[in-house]
């Protein structure tokens, strides 16, 4: 998430200093104020056009990247179902074999104990 954060913080900083440098040299240039104002209604046009490109691109990237990450989850859900499923088995496994040992115990334990001898 940091990564994102640092891109966008980038990309911003970018915008304004590209924006910055372009008016700046607009404005030192030596040109008459018609000449100056068509060259920046020319550099919005383009700079608007550069940034509905990267916001689509942006846009895009999200979108594959919030259905990898739903892809991931599903895999991971469907692992998780297989293993509790085999965990159950297993468990119900245990308790048959459990059932059937007590049930081998219990007549052994319901017989009275020898009376013992005493000398």
């Amino acid at each position: 998430m940091s990564d994102r954060d640092d891109f966008g913080a980038f990309l911003v900083g970018f915008i304004v200093g590209g924006l910055t440098g372009a008016i700046t040299a607009l404005l030192f240039a030596p040109q008459s104020g018609d000449e100056t104002r068509t060259m920046l209604k020319d550099k919005a046009i383009e700079i608007k056009e550069q940034t509905s490109e990267t916001v689509g691109e942006t846009f895009s990237k999200a979108e594959k990247a919030a259905k990898d990450a739903v892809k991931r989850a599903e895999v991971l859900l469907e692992d998780a179902k297989k293993k509790a499923s085999e965990l159950a088995e297993k468990g119900q496994v245990f308790l048959e074999e459990s059932k059937g040992k007590v049930a081998k115990a219990a007549p052994k334990a319901k017989k009275p104990a020898a009376p013992k001898k005493e000398a």
